[in-house]
């Protein structure tokens, strides 16, 4: 088996997180890189010259101002930039899936060149594997497909990172066996995602238990804190059919109890329009209140010994019990 990669183990060593974020799908090369300039400068990785370097350089189209840098009230938050360039389980056959294979690996690179951000996006097919693999630095399987060993191997053959998103449908437990095909091929390099468990038939929940469980997998655990609030096919459209609901305003409460369980990566959705989003416009967090957020997670993890065993003693105790001597 081959090592693991840089990234995997700076990854690993973030603390107290690391953030994928971006918005769900690539809808235009412009809004990918403003979305991804922005992002940058609320983590605080954004350099001098990048807050300072108008649009017109990146897109030969818009020229915007000067953007201010806030380097001296840095989060230090290790950002990947996340976008889907085809969303191919849409509710609808008629719904958006985004510019395509080719289109959108295009637009990423031209995201990662231009902020020096690794990127994580999605793959459906073993067959996309390698093409994406080119310019994603992450692989990320998706929840329906966590189980599917040629997409796994494919995947982890490539080299790169790769998420597995674990199943709605699947317990904490499923993760190792995922896991552990990416690792049979030869790749170290995973990570394990929580996404909330179906709750009837247009529901999601998450369990906490999960971000522990998920652990026996062997890598790190991340928590999909935008996706878990979704309500699959849980919004009827006028003239019938339906489409998928959510939850924007529970997003912190999953990501607060994500972080405070000590996850080691936070993936969310962010968009400048959340409510103009062509895909899951219901759980898209608003970038303005990006930051607010990320600082309020922050002062969880702090407070949190969530990456730590409480280690447990079950030996009687006495009359001389004395509750300050206990650490």
């Amino acid at each position: 088996m081959a090592g693991e990669s840089p990234l995997f183990q700076e990854l690993k060593a973030s603390q107290p997180f690391f953030l994928m974020a971006g918005p769900n799908v690539i809808q235009s090369e412009e809004h990918c890189l403003k979305m991804c300039r922005q992002i940058k400068s609320v983590t605080g990785t954004l350099q001098v010259h990048e807050c300072r370097r108008p649009l017109r350089l990146l897109t030969a189209a818009v020229a915007l101002p000067p953007m201010p840098c806030c380097l001296a009230d840095s989060l230090g938050i290790k950002l990947v930039f996340k976008s889907s360039f085809d969303k191919a389980n849409r509710t609808s056959a008629g719904s958006f899936r985004g510019p395509g294979m080719e289109e959108g690996l295009r637009i990423l690179k031209k995201v990662k060149d231009t902020f020096n951000v690794p990127i994580i996006t999605d793959i459906h097919e073993s067959w996309q594997a390698e093409q994406v693999a080119q310019v994603a630095d992450i692989l990320q399987i998706p929840a329906f497909l966590c189980r599917q060993t040629d997409l796994l191997v494919a995947a982890a053959k490539t080299g790169k990172v790769i998420q597995i998103k674990k199943g709605q449908f699947c317990a904490a437990s499923v993760m190792r066996n995922s896991a552990e095909k990416c690792r049979h091929a030869g790749n170290p390099n995973v990570l394990v995602c929580e996404r909330g468990t179906m709750f009837g038939y247009s529901d999601l929940i998450v369990d906490p238990r999960n971000f522990v469980e998920m652990r026996d997998a062997g890598c790190p655990v991340t928590a999909d804190i935008t996706h878990a609030l979704q309500q699959p096919a849980g919004r009827a459209l006028e003239g019938g059919g339906v489409a998928s609901g959510g939850l924007r305003d529970m997003i912190p409460t999953i990501a607060r109890t994500a972080v405070a369980c000590g996850v080691d990566g936070v993936f969310m959705e962010v968009h400048d329009d959340p409510t103009a989003s062509p895909v899951d416009a219901p759980t898209q967090w608003p970038l303005r209140h990006l930051r607010r957020l990320l600082v309020e997670l922050l002062e969880v993890a702090k407070a949190s010994k969530g990456k730590q065993a409480f280690d447990l003693d079950l030996s009687p105790v006495g009359e001389d019990f004395d509750p300050l001597a206990i650490a």
